[in-house]
């Protein structure tokens, strides 16, 4: 019998690290247990262990700083453990934290008559989630229940999350090597002026990409249209910014062919843009919004807000978005906090002034440095394309990488988008607490991590 036991020593798994108590443990041993553990969900972790996090700073196991130009995963827009929503947790802790899904908690009603106070009146009726994804899946399910069709068209830069509709709506990656997505999912052109998808136009964009996207949408439909779906400023497509007027054309779009218009607002409600919401700059209000990141402080708390007659005939023919983490209380809490710091500390003027003030600096680093093709954006979320050669506008993911590399060993946390045909990118959202000391102090480290790299200025 024990010659039947195959050896198994030449290939067998090397044996899992000891566990040891953080607190404890070197950083070597904990990267031994992530490395054996984790799974890697998005390329590889950032090379610094994260002991805690206060306002615009994250701190290492060894105490080191990091001004954090990101938000986190552009979420923490109060800052990182921001007071409020700390007492907000705590609150949470002593009262409640979780409800069958059929039961409501004060704090939910509340959130909801604090959120839609801050609407317009067609926006009404809300349903509080988790994730983004989420958010953009229920309003999908709206839409198509409410239409009676099932296609769905997107911009080609888009990003609307990980779930299968959501992600079947999201084209700017992560498409390849996952089988078919939800059939009925159509793309436009993304109306981005420095590198015009149609190659019509350069740096002003007349709208030809949504005149033609439209036609080439409209000889693939099959006649059951339900739902456009769109970001008012395509971020992770690399912070393009629609031409003025763009949306107005878009809805008459929408309303023409019975479809209801879905603004994905994850990274610009609530201040981020300078405005409430971003909806507000755009001469439009959609058929339904779809709020995340922003409104949960750094928390996992979205919503899905429409009005009461898409509501109502929603209601009436069944719709059903029940998860185990609908209507929370504790992430309705931290939601209640967000909304009153928000306007309490007047953040979203302050996010419009600091915007302002960030933007006129990366402007004087594009005025130094040749490899800063573009700065763009709004608010406290700007874009800033890389690029080998301005003329060309020829993208330079390597020389970016690098010197994102050398931001964090500086001291400085950055974000780059670097993919085909859509150009590599710094995505900088700081807090909307950051200060104007914070904001010199960023982009001091980044002017010297971009001498560092490159050598010499332009």
């Amino acid at each position: 019998m024990a010659d039947s036991i195959p050896d198994r020593s030449s290939s067998a798994a090397p044996p899992a690290p000891s566990v040891l108590p953080a607190a404890t443990a070197t950083d070597e041993d904990l990267w031994a247990v992530a490395e054996h553990h984790l799974v890697r969900y998005g390329g590889s972790f950032a090379p610094r262990l994260i002991q805690r996090a206060r306002g615009s700073y994250l701190y290492d196991r060894q105490g080191r700083q990091i001004l954090d130009f990101t938000s986190g995963q552009m979420c923490a827009t109060l800052g990182h453990n921001h007071p409020d929503v700390v007492q907000a947790i705590h609150k949470a802790c002593t009262e409640v934290l979780h409800l069958f899904s059929g039961m409501l908690s004060p704090a939910v009603i509340e959130l909801a008559d604090s959120l839609c106070g801050m609407l317009p009146p067609p926006l009404q009726k809300a349903l509080f989630l988790n994730t983004g994804s989420e958010a953009n899946e229920a309003a999908l399910r709206m839409a198509k229940l409410h239409t009676g069709g099932f296609e769905v068209v997107g911009l080609s830069a888009s990003w609307h999350g990980m779930t299968a509709g959501a992600s079947a709506s999201t084209f700017v990656s992560a498409r390849k090597g996952y089988g078919p997505t939800i059939p009925g999912n159509l793309a436009l052109p993304t109306p981005n002026c420095y590198r015009c998808p149609i190659r019509h136009c350069q740096d002003q964009c007349d709208m030809t990409c949504l005149e033609v996207g439209f036609e080439l949408v409209d000889s693939q439909s099959v006649g059951a249209y339900a739902a456009v779906i769109a970001e008012p400023v395509l971020s992770a497509g690399g912070v393009v910014v629609p031409p003025p007027g763009y949306f107005q054309r878009l809805q008459s779009y929408c309303q023409a062919r019975g479809m209801v218009l879905i603004l994905d607002e994850a990274q610009t409600a609530f201040g981020r843009l300078g405005s409430l919401f971003a909806f507000e700059q755009l001469g439009i209000v959609p058929d339904i919004l779809t709020l995340s990141k922003t409104l949960g402080g750094g928390l996992p708390l979205a919503a899905t807000v429409t009005s009461e007659a898409i509501e109502t005939h929603c209601y009436e023919q069944g719709f059903i978005y029940y998860t185990s983490h609908v209507s929370d209380p504790m992430p309705a809490e931290v939601g209640l906090a967000v909304l009153r710091v928000l306007t309490s500390q007047n953040l979203v003027a302050q996010a419009a002034t600091q915007g302002a003030y960030l933007k006129q600096g990366l402007l004087a680093l594009q005025d130094r440095y040749d490899i800063i093709g573009d700065v763009r954006g709004q608010g406290l979320l700007l874009g800033v394309e890389l690029v080998k050669n301005r003329d060309r506008r020829e993208p330079d993911p390597d020389t970016g990488a690098a010197i994102t590399r050398r931001c964090l060993e500086l001291g400085l946390s950055m974000n780059i988008t670097a993919l085909p045909g859509m150009g590599s990118v710094w995505r900088i959202a700081p807090p909307l607490t950051v200060t104007t000391a914070e904001l010199d102090q960023g982009l001091a480290i980044l002017e010297q991590a971009i001498g560092d790299c490159i050598g010499s200025r332009s």
